[in-house]
């Protein structure tokens, strides 16, 4: 069973990363290089910022490092469990002319992907924050993570499955982690208006 299912997915793969041309090849190069959405990140920060103000902003920092971190260790403990190769490491698929749009393939095992569980997870959290005050916000981000977590078939770094199995992961942490500093911030109100009553 489980091996009819990695066949599927290393077709669906083939399929997938089979789809791309050279003249999309530097877009999903540039998409898919976390350095180049700093901005985008300033951005997400900035509208946090002018949502909830500067005290419960620095706990919401926090958080979403923690986050982060959280996410990126479970992934690693993942890929240094299950061993699965990178489709950019399986000389079958190579030779059967997948296309290898990246330049260095990264590490060995990709199951599952880093970049599709801290994109889900930095997007859930994000929305969730924001979907009272900006109404269209939630859907930009879903957008934009499920294209980062595509970007990764295109390049040929990871197989649908391990992008499917980080986009659940992200979401789940992204809420785990907005109901954490939900309970954080709700706290420091209740602290402060604790200390104001006893002056």
């Amino acid at each position: 069973m489980i091996d009819q299912i990695l066949q599927y997915d290393t077709e669906l793969f083939f399929y997938l990363n089979g789809l791309g041309t050279p003249t999309w090849d530097p877009f999903w190069m540039a998409y898919t290089t976390k350095f180049n959405w700093i901005p985008f990140y300033a951005i997400l920060l900035y509208l946090l910022f002018r949502q909830i103000g500067k005290k419960p902003f620095l706990i919401t920092i926090l958080v979403v490092a923690l986050m982060v971190l959280f996410t990126d260790q479970i992934t690693n403990l993942f890929k240094s469990g299950f061993h699965r190769l990178r489709p950019c490491h399986v000389a079958d698929l190579l030779d059967r002319g997948m296309r290898v749009v990246r330049e260095g393939c990264g590490g060995q095992h990709g199951f599952f992907s880093g970049h599709a569980s801290n994109s889900m997870g930095v997007a859930v959290f994000t929305a969730l924050m924001l979907r009272h005050r900006y109404k269209f916000m939630p859907y930009i981000l879903i957008i934009w993570a499920l294209l980062m977590a595509y970007s990764r078939v295109y390049v040929g770094v990871h197989y649908p499955l391990d992008i499917l199995c980080g986009m659940i992961f992200g979401a789940i942490s992204g809420y785990a982690f907005y109901r954490l500093n939900i309970y954080l911030m709700h706290t420091l109100v209740n602290f402060s208006k604790g200390r104001s009553n006893h002056r």
